[in-house]
Protein backbone atom coordinates (compact mmCIF):
# COMPACT_ATOMS: atom_id res chain seq x y z
CA UNK A 1 0.00 0.00 0.00
CA UNK A 2 1.17 3.44 -0.91
CA UNK A 3 1.62 5.80 2.34
CA UNK A 4 1.51 9.60 2.11
CA UNK A 5 2.84 12.28 4.23
CA UNK A 6 0.54 15.40 4.99
CA UNK A 7 1.74 17.69 2.10
CA UNK A 8 5.54 18.96 2.60
CA UNK A 9 5.02 21.24 -0.48
CA UNK A 10 1.39 22.35 -0.77
CA UNK A 11 0.85 22.46 3.23
CA UNK A 12 -2.32 20.45 2.52
CA UNK A 13 -3.85 18.24 5.46
CA UNK A 14 -3.79 14.81 2.72
CA UNK A 15 -4.47 12.18 5.61
CA UNK A 16 -7.31 14.43 6.68
CA UNK A 17 -8.86 14.87 3.45
CA UNK A 18 -8.20 11.19 2.59
CA UNK A 19 -10.36 10.03 6.14
CA UNK A 20 -13.13 12.38 5.11
CA UNK A 21 -13.63 10.87 1.45
CA UNK A 22 -13.37 7.73 2.71
CA UNK A 23 -16.01 8.20 5.05
CA UNK A 24 -17.91 9.10 2.27
CA UNK A 25 -17.11 6.46 0.20
CA UNK A 26 -17.50 4.12 2.77
CA UNK A 27 -21.70 5.20 3.06
CA UNK A 28 -22.91 2.01 1.88
CA UNK A 29 -20.62 -0.29 4.10
CA UNK A 30 -21.93 2.17 6.89
CA UNK A 31 -25.69 0.95 5.73
CA UNK A 32 -24.86 -2.76 5.08
CA UNK A 33 -23.73 -2.76 9.26
CA UNK A 34 -26.44 -0.83 10.10
CA UNK A 35 -28.97 -3.60 8.38
CA UNK A 36 -26.74 -6.11 10.15
CA UNK A 37 -26.69 -4.92 13.41
CA UNK A 38 -30.82 -4.41 13.30
CA UNK A 39 -31.15 -7.90 11.51
CA UNK A 40 -29.15 -9.59 14.73
CA UNK A 41 -31.42 -7.77 17.25
CA UNK A 42 -34.49 -9.04 15.78
CA UNK A 43 -32.94 -12.46 15.44
CA UNK A 44 -32.50 -12.11 19.40
CA UNK A 45 -35.77 -10.94 19.61
CA UNK A 46 -37.82 -14.23 17.83
CA UNK A 47 -35.26 -16.28 19.75
CA UNK A 48 -36.24 -15.05 22.72
CA UNK A 49 -39.89 -15.67 22.03
CA UNK A 50 -39.35 -18.90 20.42
CA UNK A 51 -37.33 -20.06 23.71
CA UNK A 52 -40.66 -19.66 26.04
CA UNK A 53 -43.21 -20.76 22.78
CA UNK A 54 -41.20 -24.09 23.30
CA UNK A 55 -41.35 -24.05 26.61
CA UNK A 56 -45.12 -23.87 25.83
CA UNK A 57 -45.02 -27.12 23.80
CA UNK A 58 -43.05 -29.03 25.90
CA UNK A 59 -45.42 -28.21 28.88
CA UNK A 60 -47.96 -29.42 26.39
CA UNK A 61 -45.95 -32.53 25.60
CA UNK A 62 -46.01 -33.51 29.52
CA UNK A 63 -49.73 -32.75 29.94
CA UNK A 64 -50.95 -35.02 26.98
CA UNK A 65 -48.68 -37.80 28.23
CA UNK A 66 -50.45 -41.00 29.64
CA UNK A 67 -47.98 -41.01 32.14
CA UNK A 68 -48.66 -37.70 34.03
CA UNK A 69 -52.39 -39.11 34.57
CA UNK A 70 -50.50 -42.48 35.69
CA UNK A 71 -49.02 -40.06 38.28
CA UNK A 72 -49.12 -42.14 42.15
CA UNK A 73 -48.30 -41.40 45.37
CA UNK A 74 -47.37 -44.41 48.21
CA UNK A 75 -47.94 -44.00 51.88
CA UNK A 76 -46.39 -46.51 54.45
CA UNK A 77 -47.38 -47.06 57.81
CA UNK A 78 -44.24 -48.05 59.22
CA UNK A 79 -41.17 -45.39 59.19
CA UNK A 80 -39.00 -48.62 58.92
CA UNK A 81 -40.29 -49.58 55.15
CA UNK A 82 -40.56 -46.68 53.04
CA UNK A 83 -42.23 -46.58 49.36
CA UNK A 84 -41.26 -44.69 46.27
CA UNK A 85 -43.41 -44.13 42.93
CA UNK A 86 -41.96 -44.05 39.50
CA UNK A 87 -43.24 -42.78 36.14
CA UNK A 88 -45.08 -45.86 34.74
CA UNK A 89 -48.40 -46.13 32.53
CA UNK A 90 -49.04 -49.61 34.12
CA UNK A 91 -48.96 -48.24 37.73
CA UNK A 92 -51.96 -49.22 39.85
CA UNK A 93 -53.42 -48.13 42.56
CA UNK A 94 -54.79 -49.85 45.45
CA UNK A 95 -53.64 -51.14 49.47
CA UNK A 96 -51.53 -53.69 50.63
CA UNK A 97 -50.44 -55.44 54.06
CA UNK A 98 -47.62 -57.58 54.87
CA UNK A 99 -45.66 -58.65 57.56
CA UNK A 100 -41.85 -58.78 56.81
CA UNK A 101 -40.38 -61.58 58.25
CA UNK A 102 -36.82 -61.29 56.99
CA UNK A 103 -34.38 -59.11 55.93
CA UNK A 104 -31.79 -59.54 53.49
CA UNK A 105 -28.03 -60.44 54.42
CA UNK A 106 -24.78 -61.56 53.05
CA UNK A 107 -23.06 -65.18 54.31
CA UNK A 108 -20.69 -64.37 57.10
CA UNK A 109 -18.16 -67.07 57.21
CA UNK A 110 -15.78 -66.45 60.68
CA UNK A 111 -12.66 -68.88 61.92
CA UNK A 112 -11.03 -67.62 65.04
CA UNK A 113 -7.00 -67.65 64.36
CA UNK A 114 -3.60 -67.19 66.01
CA UNK A 115 -2.13 -64.18 65.22
CA UNK A 116 1.18 -64.65 66.88
CA UNK A 117 4.22 -62.65 65.64
CA UNK A 118 7.62 -64.82 66.02
CA UNK A 119 10.61 -62.89 68.25
CA UNK A 120 12.54 -60.72 66.98
CA UNK A 121 16.20 -62.07 64.93
CA UNK A 122 19.48 -61.42 65.48
CA UNK A 123 18.93 -58.11 63.17
CA UNK A 124 15.72 -56.69 65.22
CA UNK A 125 13.16 -57.42 62.35
CA UNK A 126 9.99 -59.37 63.01
CA UNK A 127 9.96 -62.11 61.04
CA UNK A 128 6.46 -63.74 59.03
CA UNK A 129 3.62 -63.93 61.36
CA UNK A 130 2.51 -67.56 62.22
CA UNK A 131 1.13 -69.70 59.76
CA UNK A 132 -2.44 -71.43 59.74
CA UNK A 133 -2.09 -75.15 59.88
CA UNK A 134 -3.53 -75.45 56.51
CA UNK A 135 -2.90 -76.64 53.14
CA UNK A 136 -1.23 -75.19 50.03
CA UNK A 137 -4.83 -74.62 48.49
CA UNK A 138 -7.90 -73.43 49.25
CA UNK A 139 -11.24 -73.27 47.10
CA UNK A 140 -13.95 -71.05 47.17
CA UNK A 141 -17.64 -72.14 45.59
CA UNK A 142 -20.16 -69.93 44.70
CA UNK A 143 -23.87 -71.04 44.94
CA UNK A 144 -26.90 -70.54 47.00
CA UNK A 145 -29.19 -71.51 50.17
CA UNK A 146 -32.60 -73.08 50.41
CA UNK A 147 -35.29 -71.95 52.80
CA UNK A 148 -33.42 -75.12 55.24
CA UNK A 149 -29.85 -73.53 54.74
CA UNK A 150 -28.54 -76.24 52.58
CA UNK A 151 -26.13 -75.17 49.79
CA UNK A 152 -26.15 -75.91 46.34
CA UNK A 153 -22.76 -74.56 44.29
CA UNK A 154 -23.54 -73.39 40.95
CA UNK A 155 -19.98 -72.88 39.41
CA UNK A 156 -16.77 -74.52 39.66
CA UNK A 157 -14.94 -73.93 42.65
CA UNK A 158 -11.60 -70.91 42.13
CA UNK A 159 -8.45 -72.61 43.81
CA UNK A 160 -6.60 -70.65 45.31
CA UNK A 161 -3.31 -70.73 46.16
CA UNK A 162 -1.96 -69.96 49.72
CA UNK A 163 1.37 -71.40 49.85
CA UNK A 164 3.51 -68.13 49.76
CA UNK A 165 1.89 -67.31 52.99
CA UNK A 166 -0.65 -69.25 55.22
CA UNK A 167 -1.19 -66.61 58.17
CA UNK A 168 -4.54 -65.01 58.46
CA UNK A 169 -3.48 -61.98 56.62
CA UNK A 170 -1.84 -63.86 53.75
CA UNK A 171 -5.68 -66.18 53.34
CA UNK A 172 -7.06 -63.19 53.48
CA UNK A 173 -5.11 -60.67 50.92
CA UNK A 174 -4.73 -63.93 48.42
CA UNK A 175 -8.60 -64.49 48.75
CA UNK A 176 -9.41 -60.79 47.57
CA UNK A 177 -6.60 -60.76 44.88
CA UNK A 178 -9.11 -63.88 43.32
CA UNK A 179 -12.13 -61.91 42.72
CA UNK A 180 -14.10 -64.87 43.35
CA UNK A 181 -17.08 -62.83 45.09
CA UNK A 182 -16.13 -63.13 48.83
CA UNK A 183 -14.02 -60.34 50.66
CA UNK A 184 -11.76 -61.13 53.78
CA UNK A 185 -10.03 -59.10 56.42
CA UNK A 186 -8.58 -60.46 59.80
CA UNK A 187 -9.81 -58.68 63.12
CA UNK A 188 -7.77 -58.34 65.88
CA UNK A 189 -8.78 -59.66 69.04
CA UNK A 190 -6.25 -60.04 71.28
CA UNK A 191 -2.81 -59.71 71.49
CA UNK A 192 -2.27 -62.79 69.77
CA UNK A 193 -5.78 -63.93 68.62
CA UNK A 194 -8.25 -62.63 66.09
CA UNK A 195 -11.00 -63.65 63.41
CA UNK A 196 -10.52 -64.28 59.64
CA UNK A 197 -13.76 -63.38 58.29
CA UNK A 198 -15.09 -64.04 54.81
CA UNK A 199 -17.93 -62.26 53.53
CA UNK A 200 -19.98 -62.45 50.38
CA UNK A 201 -19.95 -59.53 47.72
CA UNK A 202 -23.64 -59.50 47.53
CA UNK A 203 -26.77 -59.85 49.71
CA UNK A 204 -29.25 -62.85 49.14
CA UNK A 205 -29.59 -66.21 48.73
CA UNK A 206 -28.17 -67.18 45.72
CA UNK A 207 -25.11 -65.22 46.68
CA UNK A 208 -23.26 -67.36 49.18
CA UNK A 209 -20.34 -69.39 48.88
CA UNK A 210 -18.28 -72.63 50.64
CA UNK A 211 -15.14 -72.52 51.21
CA UNK A 212 -12.86 -75.55 51.81
CA UNK A 213 -9.14 -76.08 52.25
CA UNK A 214 -9.54 -74.38 55.91
CA UNK A 215 -11.08 -77.19 58.32
CA UNK A 216 -9.54 -77.33 61.32
CA UNK A 217 -7.35 -74.34 61.15
CA UNK A 218 -8.59 -72.26 63.50
CA UNK A 219 -7.53 -71.70 67.09
CA UNK A 220 -8.16 -74.99 68.94
CA UNK A 221 -8.40 -77.03 65.49
CA UNK A 222 -11.55 -74.53 65.10
CA UNK A 223 -12.85 -75.14 61.76
CA UNK A 224 -15.24 -72.22 60.10
CA UNK A 225 -18.63 -71.34 61.16
CA UNK A 226 -20.73 -70.01 58.59
CA UNK A 227 -23.99 -67.72 58.79
CA UNK A 228 -25.98 -68.28 55.33
CA UNK A 229 -26.77 -65.57 52.73
CA UNK A 230 -30.63 -64.80 52.93
CA UNK A 231 -33.14 -63.57 51.27
CA UNK A 232 -35.35 -60.80 52.33
CA UNK A 233 -39.31 -61.85 52.98
CA UNK A 234 -42.83 -60.61 53.06
CA UNK A 235 -45.29 -62.84 53.79
CA UNK A 236 -48.52 -60.47 51.90
CA UNK A 237 -52.18 -60.77 53.17
CA UNK A 238 -53.83 -61.97 50.04
CA UNK A 239 -57.18 -61.27 51.49
CA UNK A 240 -59.56 -63.93 52.68
CA UNK A 241 -57.52 -64.75 55.22
CA UNK A 242 -54.49 -66.49 52.24
CA UNK A 243 -51.52 -65.63 52.13
CA UNK A 244 -48.42 -65.59 50.05
CA UNK A 245 -44.79 -65.12 50.77
CA UNK A 246 -42.51 -62.80 48.30
CA UNK A 247 -38.72 -62.71 48.19
CA UNK A 248 -35.96 -59.94 47.03
CA UNK A 249 -32.22 -60.73 47.32
CA UNK A 250 -31.66 -57.50 48.81
CA UNK A 251 -33.91 -55.51 50.84
CA UNK A 252 -36.07 -53.19 48.13
CA UNK A 253 -39.06 -55.09 46.33
CA UNK A 254 -40.11 -53.48 42.85
CA UNK A 255 -42.54 -56.73 41.52
CA UNK A 256 -45.38 -56.49 44.53
CA UNK A 257 -47.22 -53.45 42.70
CA UNK A 258 -46.49 -51.84 39.75
CA UNK A 259 -44.90 -48.51 40.02
CA UNK A 260 -43.83 -48.97 43.29
CA UNK A 261 -40.76 -49.86 45.45
CA UNK A 262 -40.78 -51.14 48.61
CA UNK A 263 -37.77 -50.67 50.93
CA UNK A 264 -37.61 -52.49 54.21
CA UNK A 265 -35.15 -51.98 57.04
CA UNK A 266 -36.62 -53.80 60.19
CA UNK A 267 -38.17 -57.35 60.80
CA UNK A 268 -42.14 -56.29 61.55
CA UNK A 269 -45.99 -57.08 61.20
CA UNK A 270 -48.96 -55.70 59.84
CA UNK A 271 -47.34 -53.07 57.79
CA UNK A 272 -49.78 -50.96 55.16
CA UNK A 273 -48.69 -49.30 52.00
CA UNK A 274 -51.22 -47.45 50.48
CA UNK A 275 -50.84 -46.12 47.16
CA UNK A 276 -53.65 -43.55 45.27
CA UNK A 277 -53.49 -41.46 42.17
CA UNK A 278 -50.84 -38.18 42.93
CA UNK A 279 -54.19 -35.75 41.95
CA UNK A 280 -51.20 -33.00 43.44
CA UNK A 281 -48.29 -34.30 40.66
CA UNK A 282 -51.27 -33.84 37.35
CA UNK A 283 -52.42 -30.08 38.89
CA UNK A 284 -48.63 -29.25 39.17
CA UNK A 285 -48.52 -30.41 34.90
CA UNK A 286 -51.38 -27.93 35.05
CA UNK A 287 -49.65 -24.86 36.59
CA UNK A 288 -46.49 -25.66 35.03
CA UNK A 289 -48.45 -24.94 31.27
CA UNK A 290 -49.89 -22.00 32.46
CA UNK A 291 -47.17 -20.37 33.54
CA UNK A 292 -45.42 -21.19 30.09
CA UNK A 293 -48.81 -19.74 28.70
CA UNK A 294 -47.99 -16.47 30.58
CA UNK A 295 -44.44 -16.23 30.06
CA UNK A 296 -44.88 -16.21 25.94
CA UNK A 297 -47.88 -13.84 25.98
CA UNK A 298 -45.01 -11.64 28.62
CA UNK A 299 -42.51 -11.92 26.11
CA UNK A 300 -44.22 -11.42 22.75
CA UNK A 301 -46.06 -8.34 24.53
CA UNK A 302 -42.45 -7.25 25.14
CA UNK A 303 -40.94 -7.56 21.79
CA UNK A 304 -43.82 -6.24 20.07
CA UNK A 305 -44.64 -3.15 22.39
CA UNK A 306 -44.88 0.27 20.61
CA UNK A 307 -44.41 3.54 23.07
CA UNK A 308 -47.32 5.95 21.44
CA UNK A 309 -45.77 9.03 23.24
CA UNK A 310 -41.97 8.63 22.15
CA UNK A 311 -43.25 7.14 19.15
CA UNK A 312 -40.74 4.16 19.10
CA UNK A 313 -41.09 0.62 19.05
CA UNK A 314 -39.70 -2.68 20.02
CA UNK A 315 -37.70 -5.18 17.22
CA UNK A 316 -40.96 -6.78 16.68
CA UNK A 317 -43.24 -4.18 16.79
CA UNK A 318 -44.27 -4.56 13.38
CA UNK A 319 -44.45 -8.37 12.93
CA UNK A 320 -47.91 -9.29 12.47
CA UNK A 321 -46.86 -12.93 12.55
CA UNK A 322 -46.13 -12.89 16.70
CA UNK A 323 -48.28 -10.57 17.12
CA UNK A 324 -50.90 -13.19 16.04
CA UNK A 325 -49.58 -15.92 18.43
CA UNK A 326 -50.60 -14.21 21.74
CA UNK A 327 -54.49 -14.41 19.77
CA UNK A 328 -54.05 -18.15 19.07
CA UNK A 329 -52.72 -18.61 22.93
CA UNK A 330 -55.60 -16.54 24.70
CA UNK A 331 -58.09 -18.19 21.66
CA UNK A 332 -57.23 -21.67 23.18
CA UNK A 333 -58.41 -20.79 26.24
CA UNK A 334 -61.26 -17.98 25.98
CA UNK A 335 -62.85 -20.17 22.70
CA UNK A 336 -63.08 -23.45 25.17
CA UNK A 337 -62.43 -26.99 24.24
CA UNK A 338 -63.70 -29.69 22.04
CA UNK A 339 -61.85 -32.57 20.15
CA UNK A 340 -62.50 -36.10 18.42
CA UNK A 341 -63.82 -38.59 20.14
CA UNK A 342 -61.28 -40.90 21.18
CA UNK A 343 -63.81 -43.94 20.38
CA UNK A 344 -64.17 -42.43 16.74
CA UNK A 345 -63.09 -44.68 13.80
CA UNK A 346 -63.83 -44.29 9.92
CA UNK A 347 -66.09 -47.12 9.97
CA UNK A 348 -67.52 -45.39 12.82
CA UNK A 349 -67.56 -41.74 13.06
CA UNK A 350 -68.41 -40.09 16.07
CA UNK A 351 -69.35 -36.38 16.87
CA UNK A 352 -66.50 -34.25 18.52
CA UNK A 353 -66.91 -33.99 21.86
CA UNK A 354 -67.24 -30.36 23.27
CA UNK A 355 -66.33 -29.98 26.83
CA UNK A 356 -66.67 -26.64 27.07
CA UNK A 357 -65.03 -24.11 29.38
CA UNK A 358 -62.12 -24.75 30.70
CA UNK A 359 -62.65 -22.92 33.92
CA UNK A 360 -64.53 -26.48 34.60
CA UNK A 361 -60.65 -27.54 35.84
CA UNK A 362 -59.47 -24.31 37.27
CA UNK A 363 -57.83 -22.62 34.05
CA UNK A 364 -60.03 -19.13 32.69
CA UNK A 365 -58.54 -15.48 31.89
CA UNK A 366 -58.14 -13.15 34.40
CA UNK A 367 -58.69 -9.30 33.66
CA UNK A 368 -55.62 -8.67 32.76
CA UNK A 369 -55.35 -10.91 29.97
CA UNK A 370 -53.42 -13.72 31.90
CA UNK A 371 -54.31 -17.22 32.68
CA UNK A 372 -54.85 -18.54 36.18
CA UNK A 373 -55.37 -21.83 37.60
CA UNK A 374 -57.17 -22.85 40.45
CA UNK A 375 -55.85 -26.15 42.06
CA UNK A 376 -59.02 -26.67 44.51
CA UNK A 377 -61.72 -26.39 41.47
CA UNK A 378 -59.35 -28.62 39.32
CA UNK A 379 -58.97 -31.16 42.61
CA UNK A 380 -62.83 -31.19 42.70
CA UNK A 381 -63.31 -31.74 39.09
CA UNK A 382 -61.08 -34.92 38.66
CA UNK A 383 -62.15 -36.34 41.84
CA UNK A 384 -66.13 -36.50 41.00
CA UNK A 385 -65.44 -37.50 37.04
CA UNK A 386 -61.47 -38.36 36.83
CA UNK A 387 -61.94 -40.42 33.15
CA UNK A 388 -63.79 -37.33 31.63
CA UNK A 389 -61.11 -35.15 33.42
CA UNK A 390 -58.42 -37.21 32.29
CA UNK A 391 -59.27 -37.21 28.57
CA UNK A 392 -60.05 -33.64 28.76
CA UNK A 393 -57.07 -32.62 29.82
CA UNK A 394 -54.84 -35.45 27.44
CA UNK A 395 -56.74 -33.63 23.98
CA UNK A 396 -55.81 -30.26 25.80
CA UNK A 397 -52.15 -31.14 26.19
CA UNK A 398 -52.40 -32.15 22.82
CA UNK A 399 -53.74 -29.43 21.62
CA UNK A 400 -51.59 -27.13 23.02
CA UNK A 401 -48.37 -29.09 22.42
CA UNK A 402 -49.90 -29.07 18.25
CA UNK A 403 -49.85 -24.94 18.22
CA UNK A 404 -46.54 -24.75 20.00
CA UNK A 405 -45.13 -26.79 17.47
CA UNK A 406 -47.01 -24.90 14.75
CA UNK A 407 -45.01 -21.21 16.71
CA UNK A 408 -41.97 -22.75 17.00
CA UNK A 409 -41.75 -24.27 13.37
CA UNK A 410 -42.32 -20.58 11.97
CA UNK A 411 -40.09 -18.88 14.29
CA UNK A 412 -37.51 -20.94 13.25
CA UNK A 413 -38.13 -20.52 9.70
CA UNK A 414 -38.09 -16.87 10.43
CA UNK A 415 -34.86 -17.05 12.26
CA UNK A 416 -33.02 -19.12 9.71
CA UNK A 417 -34.23 -16.84 6.94
CA UNK A 418 -32.73 -13.53 9.06
CA UNK A 419 -29.64 -15.84 9.80
CA UNK A 420 -28.99 -16.35 6.07
CA UNK A 421 -29.80 -12.55 5.17
CA UNK A 422 -26.95 -11.46 7.64
CA UNK A 423 -24.65 -13.81 6.42
CA UNK A 424 -25.42 -12.20 2.92
CA UNK A 425 -24.76 -9.19 3.96
CA UNK A 426 -21.38 -9.74 5.97
CA UNK A 427 -20.63 -10.97 2.54
CA UNK A 428 -21.09 -7.62 0.95
CA UNK A 429 -19.57 -6.05 3.59
CA UNK A 430 -16.77 -8.03 2.81
CA UNK A 431 -16.30 -7.45 -0.21
CA UNK A 432 -16.35 -3.43 0.66
CA UNK A 433 -13.23 -4.25 2.57
CA UNK A 434 -11.69 -4.59 -0.19
CA UNK A 435 -12.96 -2.00 -2.35
CA UNK A 436 -12.47 0.82 -0.12
CA UNK A 437 -8.53 -0.56 0.55
CA UNK A 438 -8.07 -0.14 -3.02
CA UNK A 439 -10.01 3.02 -2.66
CA UNK A 440 -7.63 4.38 0.19
CA UNK A 441 -4.41 3.28 -1.78
CA UNK A 442 -5.49 4.91 -4.86
CA UNK A 443 -6.30 8.57 -2.84
CA UNK A 444 -2.97 7.92 -1.20
CA UNK A 445 -0.77 7.68 -4.34
CA UNK A 446 -3.14 10.64 -5.99
CA UNK A 447 -2.01 13.20 -3.60
CA UNK A 448 1.41 11.47 -2.98
CA UNK A 449 1.81 12.65 -6.67
CA UNK A 450 0.63 15.49 -6.63
CA UNK A 451 2.85 16.53 -3.72
CA UNK A 452 5.26 15.37 -6.77
CA UNK A 453 4.21 17.32 -9.23
CA UNK A 454 3.88 20.63 -7.07
CA UNK A 455 7.54 20.18 -5.91
CA UNK A 456 8.81 20.18 -9.62
CA UNK A 457 6.99 23.63 -10.15
CA UNK A 458 8.08 25.32 -6.97
CA UNK A 459 12.08 24.04 -8.37
CA UNK A 460 10.81 24.97 -12.09
CA UNK A 461 9.44 28.52 -10.23
CA UNK A 462 12.77 28.78 -7.90
CA UNK A 463 14.60 28.94 -11.03
CA UNK A 464 12.97 31.24 -13.74
CA UNK A 465 12.74 33.48 -10.82
CA UNK A 466 16.83 32.99 -10.49
CA UNK A 467 17.01 33.60 -14.02
CA UNK A 468 15.15 36.51 -14.47
CA UNK A 469 17.31 37.83 -11.66
CA UNK A 470 20.55 37.35 -13.21
CA UNK A 471 18.80 39.24 -16.49
CA UNK A 472 18.36 42.25 -14.57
Amino acid sequence: MTSSVDGLVSGLSTSSMISQLMTIEAQPQTALKTKVTTALTAVASYQSVNSKVSALKSAGDTLGQLSTWRAIKATSSSSTVSASTSTNINAATGSLTFDVTSLASKQYTTMAVDTTLYAKDADGKVDDPSPLPAGDTITVTTGSYDENGAFTGSATGVDIDISGDKSAAGIAKAINAANCGVTAYVLKTGDNQGVLQMTSAKTGAANGFQITGLDGAGLNGDSPATTSAKDAQLQVNGGGGSTYSVSSSSNTFTNLMAGVTLTVSKEENDVTVDVANDTSSIADQFQAMVDAANASLQEISKQTAYDASTKTGQPLTGDFSVREMSQKILSSISMGLSYDDPASTADNPLPKIKFGSLAKIGIQLDSSGQLTFDRAKFNDAYANDPTSIQTAGIQFGDQVESMGDAMTTSLTSIITGRNNEISGLNDQISDWDVRLAAKREALQKQYADLEVSLGKLKDQSSWLSGQLAGLS
